[in-house]
């Protein structure tokens, strides 16, 4: 007789003889550039935190004030009795801001994405993604019921030959930055397409608000569009705000809708009141503190040059998501280990997270970084096996 999920050890195994194994490290510290790591410390070159905010004081004080005022949970779902008054506030400050209707808080980005596509997509429609996007993205897609096409990478042509065969209503689903080549969506052309079509552009831009145009406004603000020609805007708070959760902006019925019929929106718990609390402080540090960009611009450029120098095999972008290639997973590994023993923590990114033949490590930066850690960074991969 078979034992129940007999085969999950060789499963096991054969994960970590092609190099792709993950695991966890459990940190002595915060989030933050300087990191400890049993003891030892270590630069941080892996975190989504680009803006430096995870940590920040004010942000806390926010969030210790929020507890004292409305306790830990929430208690409810939004439409029961788990909307306060912190998290309407910052709906309406997050709106202002994106310069859209309305927005809707998510418990994560994961949920909001699956959310709106199926709730924007039925089964006699069609959802059509860049291959690259997030597998947040991808899984709504092939979980809406609509039926499911893919285009080439940030190719609109592609794109366009792919929405002739499309039935029913027709969205088209991108990130904004893309997370693990930092480069970004074509989304002038996009919305030209989308609009020839009479289609909807969602675009999820998690690594770029807060992050990409000088008022933080992220893809949108850098091609200079709004909600006419992007009616779906998603944004995650867990990177760029270093706080947590997510958002979907646009129009009144676009978010009206969503709460009549978005599951991950209406059977959840909504998050803390205080944390709600503690990105309205967030929000109004990125609006005003726009050194943290130009800082980060600075360092973006400085690692580009000096990895020019070098001859690394580098995807330079304009984003703080700086890509080695690498192409095998086992030397991609060996790398990041390198940099670990001499103080850096830089992740090696694997199948299935990129496509197959193409790891890399996954660099990021963050405003907290100094010059001299982007230059003992450079040095460090100069002495590696790279």
């Amino acid at each position: 007789m078979t034992l129940p999920f007999s085969g999950l050890t060789e499963q096991l195994e054969s994960i970590h003889q092609d190099g792709l194994y993950r695991s966890r490290r459990v940190p002595d510290s915060g989030q933050g550039v300087h990191w400890v790591l049993k003891g030892q410390p270590f630069v941080n070159f892996c975190s989504n935190d680009y803006l430096g905010l995870a940590s920040h004081p004010d942000i806390a004080k926010a969030f210790k004030q929020g507890i004292d005022r409305y306790g830990v949970g929430s208690g409810s779902a939004h439409l029961i009795c788990g909307h306060s008054f912190a998290h309407h506030a910052l709906e309406e400050e997050l709106a202002d801001f994106t310069g859209r209707s309305r927005a809707l808080l998510f418990s994560t980005g994961y949920m909001a994405n699956m959310g709106v596509i199926s709730a924007l997509v039925g089964r006699s429609d069609t959802v059509l993604e860049d291959r690259l996007n997030h597998a947040s993205l991808l899984d709504g897609g092939l979980l809406s019921g609509g039926r499911f096409k893919r285009y080439a990478h940030a190719d609109s042509e592609h794109l366009s030959r792919q929405m002739e065969t499309s039935t029913g209503k027709a969205l088209v689903v991108t990130d904004g930055v893309f997370s693990m080549d930092g480069d970004f969506a074509p989304l002038d052309s996009l919305a030209n397409v989308t609009r020839q079509q009479n289609a909807w552009l969602m675009v999820d831009d998690a690594h770029g608000l807060g992050v990409i145009g000088a008022n933080g406004g992220g893809i949108l603000e850098h091609y200079g569009l709004g909600q006419h020609e992007v009616p779906v805007l998603v944004g995650t708070l867990g990177k760029a705000f270093g706080t947590f959760g997510a958002f979907v902006a646009g129009s009144e019925e676009l978010i009206e809708t969503l709460i009549q019929k978005s599951r991950t929106y209406i059977y959840t718990t909504a998050t803390p009141p205080a944390l709600a609390e503690a990105t309205r402080a967030s929000l109004k540090i990125i609006m005003a503190e726009t050194w943290r960009r130009e800082k980060l611009k600075m360092l973006i450029e400085r690692f580009q040059q000096g990895a020019g120098q070098l001859g690394l095999p580098i995807k330079p972008t304009e984003s703080p998501i700086q890509p080695v290639l690498i192409g095998d997973s086992h030397k991609a590994c060996h790398v990041s280990r390198q940099l670990e023993q001499a103080g850096f923590l830089v992740s090696a990114i694997r199948p299935p997270t990129v496509p197959k033949g193409s790891a890399r490590l996954r660099i990021t930066f963050s405003a907290l970084h100094e010059e001299q850690h982007i230059d003992q960074l450079l040095e460090a991969l100069s002495h590696s096996d790279l």
